[in-house]
């Protein structure tokens, strides 16, 4: 991208305020951010947000890749003791629609003892719902990735329409058809 993704803007704010905002807007009773430890821009960012410091989870290893951060996360011992579930949503899918994420959320809630994951045209993406027991399991995980986790797990599918799933901002042309689908236009 040749730039921070979650620092992109995104309306009247960045991709990150926007994530922030959407799943307060679904309800979810603690939202934290995972970020490497030493990326100024990203907490200079979330001090702009008013993003709770007590909620930042700091990989110290984030150059290995994507599930070092879900490690850490899973790691952290910050989590309220009644958290049911937990969400793994990634920083470059600001543009799925929320009444698709609220199907997920709803379909999780009625298959309460396994991990859940959207799909469209029957290829899984991602955010991935995780009950307590499973999220925490990821916090030994010896796995390479994410998906190699989930092979050993029972995960239920949950068929969404929103074809936001089927793209991620990888480069700047993703960035661009996210804006789109999101209605937003395109921005230079």
């Amino acid at each position: 991208m040749g730039r921070p993704k979650l620092l992109l803007p995104w309306g009247q704010t960045s991709v990150l305020g926007h994530l922030i905002r959407q799943w307060e807007a679904l309800g979810v009773r603690q939202l934290s951010v995972v970020c490497a430890s030493d990326d100024l821009r990203m907490k200079t960012e979330l001090d702009r947000l008013l993003f709770p410091v007590a909620n930042r989870i700091y990989n110290a290893q984030a150059e290995r890749g994507m599930f070092s951060s879900i490690v850490c996360a899973a790691q952290w011992p910050e989590w309220g003791a009644s958290r049911s579930h937990f969400a793994i949503i990634l920083g470059d899918q600001p543009h799925l629609k929320p009444d698709a994420l609220q199907q997920l959320v709803q379909f999780a809630v009625e298959h309460a003892e396994q991990v859940c994951q959207p799909a469209r045209n029957g290829k899984r993406r991602h955010p991935v719902i995780f009950p307590k027991d499973v999220f925490l399991k990821l916090a030994g995980s010896g796995c390479q990735d994410l998906k190699e986790f989930l092979a050993g797990h029972r995960v239920a599918v949950c068929e969404c329409d929103d074809p936001g799933l089927d793209l991620d901002i990888d480069r700047p042309e993703d960035y661009q058809k996210a804006l789109v689908l999101a209605g937003l236009g395109a921005t230079t």
